[in-house]
């Protein structure tokens, strides 16, 4: 009785963690200049449920540019993770329903690889489905799922194996950071990473601007609700009063810099109360908040990254077309 009642006050604990962090994230975005609000609280199951419409909408490519990738290059990239026959963690951060690595997965038990499956997610909606339903659909599979952020989680992974480390990066994850951040990230992850661990990570890459633009706007209003949600998940978990009617979703592209951003911006005068901070927040007619970046990027600037953060390319990974990339990086 005493340890159940000690991993629920645990577990109480952590909610109440998690709900103070989200406040003052939420806080110190809006009341920055200009505001924002930070893309990783997209996913509760509501968002989740809404990313899922996204990458099945006709528009958005880059889901269908990496699942070609795994579905039809998934020796090639059996091969390089499995070149020198060691066992293996394989870690994936931000693995959401696991769509693309499926394919992976399938072909490593399929081959008798020596390896564990660590997804990482923020989302435990994510975790708990992956438990639920990767076994059934891979038997054999060896799954320990962690939810949590990125590097606190593979941190762990560190602790309770001393395994090499092959680390997954998809969906172009790495384009949800300002360049600069990205560079740190990149950076941290080569720290949390040992000689001879590799690292996959997906890039999008620039092409004809209409076509990025409409990923980020499709004709069903996947991507407009699944920005509105964040302001839904701030009224029911920090009780806020935000009306969404009073905001409007817009898309931005850059192809000179490869950016592409998502606002939500308040279409009046308005005041927005959150009771969990007893604080009340001013927008103005026309005032944004900034929710989300999706950097493009060429190859070029590909390499500079890898270089420049201390990994060494091992091979590309490109769909048919071109328009996505799946770099193969080493720790040297």
């Amino acid at each position: 009785m005493e340890n159940r009642t000690e991993l629920l006050a645990n577990e109480a604990e952590m909610m109440v963690s998690k709900t103070e962090t989200f406040l003052q994230d939420v806080l110190k975005g809006l009341n920055a200049e200009p505001k924002y609000l930070e893309s990783k609280y997209f996913y509760d199951s509501i968002g989740d449920g809404l990313f899922q419409q996204i990458m099945r909408s006709p528009e958005y490519y880059p889901t269908n540019c990496e699942l070609e990738i795994f579905s039809l290059q998934t020796d090639e990239i059996t091969k390089v993770f499995t070149k020198d026959s060691q066992a293996f963690d394989l870690v994936e951060l931000g693995a959401g329903d696991a769509l693309k690595s499926a394919y992976l997965l399938q072909n490593l038990v399929k081959k008798k690889s020596d390896f564990t499956y660590y997804p990482i997610d923020i989302s435990e909606n994510v975790i708990a489905g992956l438990h639920k339903n990767l076994p059934d659909r891979i038997k054999g599979l060896k799954i320990h799922g962690l939810n949590g952020e990125y590097f606190n989680m593979l941190q762990k992974v560190n602790n309770i194996s001393r395994r090499k480390k092959i680390v997954l990066f998809l969906g172009s994850n790495i384009g949800n950071m300002h360049p600069e951040d990205a560079l740190r990230f990149c950076g941290k992850l080569r720290d949390h990473l040992s000689s001879g661990d590799l690292l996959l990570i997906g890039f999008d890459l620039k092409k004809d601007p209409q076509t990025i633009l409409n990923a980020y706007n499709d004709k069903q209003g996947y991507t407009r609700d699944f920005n509105l949600n964040l302001l839904n998940r701030i009224n029911k978990e920090l009780g806020g009063n935000f009306n969404t009617d009073n905001f409007k979703h817009y898309p931005t592209y850059d192809p000179e810099t490869g950016a592409c951003k998502s606002y939500l911006v308040s279409t009046r005068d308005q005041k927005v109360r959150i009771e969990a901070a007893d604080v009340e927040i001013g927008f103005e007619k026309n005032e944004c908040i900034h929710t989300e970046i999706s950097q493009k990027y060429d190859k070029e600037e590909i390499d500079r990254l890898a270089g420049v953060t201390g990994f060494t390319i091992v091979d590309s990974f490109y769909d048919s077309r071109k328009w996505f990339l799946d770099a193969v990086w080493l720790v040297g």
